[in-house]
C-alpha cells in the first residue's frame, strides 16, 4: 500500500497523483533505456555505468538548463508534450560544443498543482528529446507547489551528463585565419529570447491560434512551439571524421554573444548576411516590434542554431557527412584576425 497523507492533500499537495504521474511516464523513459542504465525509476538515485573503452583519458562534460518563458506559450496554447524537447537540447546541444557525446538526462518539473496526465505529457517530450540525442532519462523530480505556482503552471529544467576523450575535445586554440564558418540550421526561435517575443507579440492579449499567411499558415502560438532542434547525432558523427576546430550552439544572445565564445582571443568571425537563410518567423518578429537588425542578431539565432569551424580544406566534406546526416548545412563566413569579435556584413 503506497503512502497517503489527508493533511498533506488539505495543503494542496496530492502525493497519490504523483504516483499516477510516474506510472503514466514510465512507457515514456523505457524508449530512452541504454545499455549504461543499471537503475530504475524511482530510486533516490539514477545509476549509470561508464563504458571508457577506447577512451585513454575520459572527462565527463555536464550541461544545465530550463525551457525559459517559453513555458508561457505552452501554458496559453495548452500544448506540453514539446516543451520537454527543448528543456533536453538545450543542454545536448551544450555539451556536443565540445564533443562530449550526452550519457544521461535527468528533469525537475516544479508545478501548482500535479495532474498526472499533463506531467507524463511533459515528460514524453523529454523522452522524446532523449531519444533524438541518444542519452538514457534516469530520474528526475516533480514538486508540487501549492502557493509557489499558479495550479495551471510549471517550470522545467534539466541537466545532462556527457564523456569525451581528453584528447578529442574541441580546442579553439586551433583555430586559424580563413577557416570556414558552416551553419546547421535552427528550427526556429528554439528556446531563447521569448520573454522579448511574448512583448512583441503581446501573447496574453492577442491571437495567437489564427493561421497567419507569412508563417506558411501556421498560427504564431504554433510556430514559437516549435521544438529547438538537436544537433547531437550529426555533430557525433561529423567528429568522428572531420578535425572539428569550434562548436557554437546559438542561443541567447544571437551570434554576438555566442560565436566569440568558441573562438581564441585575437579571433572573430565575418559572417556574410546574405548566406544566412532567415527564418519567416524573425522576419515578422522584427516587422511587429520594429527592431532593429543589429538587436535580431544579438538576441536570436536567426535560423543558425549552431556554428562550426573547420578548415577550408575540410568544409567540403563536413558539409558531405552533415548532410548526409540530415542537416542541410551550409557556409556562413570564415574567421579572421581582428579585434571584432563578429562582423556581420
Amino acid at each position: 500500500m503506497k503512502s497517503f497523507s489527508e493533511s498533506y492533500k488539505e495543503s494542496g499537495v496530492d502525493i497519490t497523483a504523483g504516483y499516477r504521474a510516474v506510472e503514466l511516464m514510465k512507457s515514456h523513459i523505457a524508449k530512452t533505456m541504454t545499455s549504461g542504465v543499471v537503475s530504475d525509476i524511482g530510486g533516490f538515485g539514477g545509476l549509470f555505468e561508464l563504458d571508457v573503452k577506447g577512451m585513454e583519458r575520459p572527462v565527463l562534460v555536464s550541461g544545465t538548463d530550463g525551457v525559459g518563458t517559453k513555458l508561457k506559450l505552452a501554458f496559453l496554447m495548452d500544448k506540453h508534450d514539446t516543451v520537454g524537447i527543448d528543456c533536453v537540447a538545450m543542454c545536448v546541444n551544450d555539451v556536443i560544443c565540445v564533443g562530449a557525446k550526452p550519457l544521461f538526462f535527468l528533469d525537475y518539473i516544479a508545478c501548482g498543482k500535479n495532474v498526472p496526465e499533463k506531467i507524463a505529457n511533459i515528460v514524453s517530450g523529454i523522452a522524446e528529446g532523449c531519444v533524438q540525442s541518444g542519452a538514457a532519462l534516469i530520474g528526475g523530480e516533480t514538486a508540487e507547489m501549492p502557493g509557489f505556482y499558479p495550479i495551471d503552471e510549471y517550470d522545467l529544467a534539466g541537466f545532462t551528463v556527457g564523456v569525451v576523450d581528453r584528447s578529442k575535445i574541441v580546442d579553439k586554440n586551433t583555430v586559424t585565419e580563413g577557416d570556414v564558418i558552416i551553419a546547421l540550421p535552427s528550427s526556429g526561435v528554439h528556446s531563447n529570447g521569448f520573454s522579448l517575443v511574448r512583448k512583441v507579440f503581446d501573447v496574453e492579449n492577442n491571437d495567437i491560434k489564427t493561421p497567419v499567411a507569412e508563417l506558411g499558415g501556421k498560427s504564431v502560438g504554433e510556430t514559437l512551439l516549435t521544438p529547438t532542434k538537436i544537433y547531437v547525432k550529426p555533430m557525433l558523427a561529423l567528429f568522428e571524421e572531420i578535425k572539428v576546430k569550434a562548436v557554437s550552439h546559438i542561443t541567447g544572445g544571437g551570434f554576438y554573444e555566442n560565436i566569440p565564445r568558441s573562438l581564441p582571443d585575437g579571433y572573430g568571425a565575418k559572417i556574410n548576411k546574405s548566406a544566412i537563410r532567415i527564418l519567416p518567423i524573425f522576419d515578422l518578429i522584427a516587422k511587429v516590434g520594429n527592431i532593429p537588425e543589429r538587436d535580431m542578431f544579438n538576441t536570436f539565432n536567426m535560423g543558425v542554431g549552431m556554428s562550426v569551424v573547420v578548415a577550408k580544406e575540410d568544409a567540403d566534406k563536413a558539409l558531405e557527412i552533415l548532410r548526409e546526416n540530415g542537416e542541410d548545412a551550409y557556409i556562413i563566413g570564415e574567421t579572421y584576425k581582428g579585434e571584432e569579435p563578429v562582423v556581420i556584413c
